[in-house]
């Protein structure tokens, strides 16, 4: 039945049977197997417990699992198989395979196979001197082909553990282990040989190692020497101090590191000696008080020069004050002017302002600027922004009168010089709400200034921010105006939520091509409703109504919007009622007519007479035009006429049109087919305007002669309407 768990990969039948079986070790494999995430492998387990190695072997190469499949046939004795699948497959355990099959090689006695195999595995440095280890002569003949520095130094090392000094000194000179060869040489007392080495070769352990014998032989300067070639500079420090070789002390000191520096400075300063030497060391330790206090206890001034090449801010404020006196004593102004700015955390500017301006250092003024910010004195400040408003450079003026908290006269200054305005020099003089500078009103005053001047700058986008802080919205609309940014506008009237913000918006965009745009005009209606300025959204729809006449001849839109346009002037607040109603009355006059017009297209389908009727009865109403376009109704008529095939009364029509509309382009209203079937039927023909030529021979044979319309005068026409 176990066996049957294998086809069936029934794992949990599988351990009932084995403890059935009082099988414990099939069992913990299968229980440690249990971590595998593949079911075929924990199935394979099983069937290597069972002795099912066919089935086994094909269940990891299912599931891919090389590496188990590895380690089985390691466990199996398929050795071949194992250094195959590892070299193929499962390359990660490759070295780990060559190893283990070393391993078998050499307990079963084939050291050449082992050896091979060790070296494959890259253990054959260690690993094949354990296994030759009872054959010298093998292992040397094995060192000897190999020629591997690791092997010529273990058996180096192993020689010299059998007193073989000579050969060993042959192998760790192979092996380039100078620190082995030093030390040889000086155990067989060779020690000259060994100095040879170690400067030949300049390795610094030999080089370690050969001074710590000359100085166990009291050979000082030998000793010195090779501690400096080793690094060891505290070795050799140590060996100059306790023997006074002050020359090669300073030398070594400046070699190494801060902390020896330090205890090399000490020593020449005890011993009263080299004063110049220790002022140097202090320096470049980089205990520049130090330094400093004895270059002027012993008066060297040329160390005090380098000295102060190396003094930033970061310096001791003291110390740097000191210096300066120092350069001023020696009237080195410039210097001391460069210290006393470094030493501006103690409170120096003012002396360093006052030494640059008595000395007309104005490079140096310029350097003292840059350093001045709004933790300065306010009074350093003004003197400095006086200074650069006489030499002409006013940028830099206004930079401290801001940092000074002047931002009106910086303002002034700016208007004055007509300096722009950046956003970063704006943001500057911009006082927070939570700032005790200003009170409130002040700072509101003060952002409203700012905002001034960039109007006048034309920055309107920077107007409208600075504006807005101020929170005058009104002013901040009325500079993103004339930024002209629709996006913008659109935006900030949306935030605002103000009914004049809402009506300036609308008012703005009805100057852009809405007509073209349904967003914009979306936009404006909305604007109209948000501002209650209902009256102006009638105007705006009554503009539409004529744009629908005048573009499009869509009366039926027209009529919408004329309606739409009624209903806001009846609602809107006006302050003069008659006025109002003059307007109702004057736009539902335009209704009606419009209305009218429309009912005539419309009825026109089913009862052709009543809309000519309508039509005719249009054309007799006084102030028709431009509610309804004269000669949209004349061209509906003609176009009837002609339809009817009454091409003369069309014509009667078309002539009545012309003298009613002297310079109108008839072709804008009658078709082209229209005036060319007239053409046919009267035998009139057309004018170079494209309509029909006016007047013809009378039965007396007089010919009237009529005025022919301009073309130019046509288009234009044409083009106004």
């Amino acid at each position: 039945m176990a066996r049957m768990c294998v086809k069936t990969r029934r794992l949990d039948v599988a351990r009932v049977c084995l403890g059935n079986m009082g099988h414990a070790r099939g069992a913990r494999a299968l229980r440690e197997a249990e971590a595998e995430p593949e079911l075929d492998a924990r199935v394979a387990v099983l069937a290597t417990q069972l002795g099912m190695l066919e089935d086994a072997e094909r269940l990891y190469k299912s599931c891919r699992r090389y590496d188990l499949l590895n380690k089985f046939y390691q466990a199996s004795g398929q050795w071949q198989k194992a250094v195959e699948t590892a070299d193929s497959q499962d390359r990660v355990h490759l070295r780990t395979t060559y190893y283990s099959y070393a391993k078998h090689l050499e307990a079963m006695g084939d050291r050449d196979m082992a050896l091979v195999h060790y070296e494959k595995s890259d253990t054959n440095r260690f690993e094949v001197p354990r296994m030759l280890l009872d054959d010298l002569q093998a292992l040397e003949i094995y060192v000897n082909k190999m020629k591997d520095k690791s092997l010529y130094k273990w058996w180096a090392q192993y020689l010299e553990s059998q007193s073989d000094m000579e050969s060993a000194l042959r192998y760790y000179e192979c092996a380039q282990d100078y620190l082995s060869l030093v030390r040889v040489h000086c155990y067989l007392g060779n020690i000259q040989k060994a100095a040879e080495i170690a400067n030949e070769t300049g390795n610094r352990a030999a080089s370690y190692h050969l001074a710590r014998q000359y100085e166990s032989q009291d050979e000082i300067k030998q000793s010195v020497h090779f501690y400096t070639r080793a690094q060891a500079y505290n070795n050799a420090i140590r060996l100059c101090k306790e023997n006074g070789l002050d020359d090669q002390l300073m030398n070594l000191a400046l070699l190494s590191n801060p902390e020896d520096m330090m205890e090399a400075a000490c020593y020449y300063e005890e011993k009263g000696v080299h004063m110049d030497r220790a002022v140097m060391l202090y320096h470049k330790a980089g205990h520049f008080s130090k330094a400093l206090e004895l270059a002027f206890a012993t008066q060297q001034f040329g160390a005090l020069q380098l000295i102060a090449e190396d003094l930033d801010e970061n310096s001791d404020p003291a110390l740097l004050a000191r210096c300066s006196d120092f350069f001023i004593e020696h009237s080195q102004y410039e210097k001391a002017v460069e210290l006393l700015v470094a030493a501006k955390k103690a409170g120096h500017f003012s002396k360093a302002l006052e030494l640059a301006f008595a000395t007309q250092q104005f490079g140096a003024l310029q350097l003292i600027a840059e350093d001045l910010d709004e933790n300065s004195d306010p009074a350093l400040l003004a003197r400095c922004s006086d200074f650069f408003i006489e030499h002409s450079q006013y940028e830099k003026a206004v930079e401290l009168l801001v940092a000074a908290k002047k931002y009106h006269e910086a303002l002034q200054l700016c208007l004055d010089q007509s300096l722009t305005i950046t956003e970063e020099l704006a943001e500057r003089m911009t006082v927070t709400q939570d700032s005790k500078d200003l009170p409130e009103e002040a700072r509101r005053e003060l952002l409203e200034r700012i905002a001034d001047c960039c109007m006048r700058q034309g920055n309107y986008h920077l107007a409208t921010k600075k504006y807005t802080q101020a929170c005058n919205k009104l002013k901040a609309m009325r500079a993103l105006l004339k930024s002209g940014d629709t996006d913008k506008i659109v935006f900030f009237a949306g935030v605002s939520r103000q009914k004049e913000i809402y009506i300036m918006a609308a008012n703005y965009l009805q100057s852009l091509d809405w007509r073209k745009n349904p967003e914009i005009m979306k936009n404006i209606i909305s604007f109209y409703t948000k501002g209650r300025a209902l009256d102006l959204l009638a105007g705006f729809y009554n503009a539409c109504a004529q744009v629908e006449i005048d573009e499009y001849q869509n009366y039926e839109k027209a009529l919408g919007a004329l309606t739409e346009a009624y209903k806001c002037l009846s609602k809107a607040k006006v302050r003069s009622a008659e006025e109002q109603e003059g307007r109702l009355v004057e736009l539902q006059h335009k209704l009606t007519l419009v209305k009218k017009f429309v009912q005539a297209r419309r009825l026109y389908e089913e009862d052709p007479g009543e809309a000519v009727r309508l039509c005719e009865a249009l054309l007799q109403e006084p102030d028709l035009d431009p509610a309804v376009r004269i000669g949209d109704v004349y061209g509906f008529l003609v176009e009837h006429h002609c339809q009817q095939g009454s091409f003369q009364v069309a014509y009667r029509t078309l002539e009545e049109m012309r003298k009613r509309l002297p310079s109108l382009n008839v072709n804008y209203y009658v078709s082209q087919r229209s005036l060319e079937a007239m053409q046919r039927a009267v035998g009139v023909p057309l004018s170079r305007g494209g309509g029909l030529v006016r007047g013809h021979r009378d039965s007396e044979g007089e010919e009237e002669e009529e005025g022919e319309v301009v073309e130019e005068e046509a288009v234009e026409t044409h083009l106004g309407d």
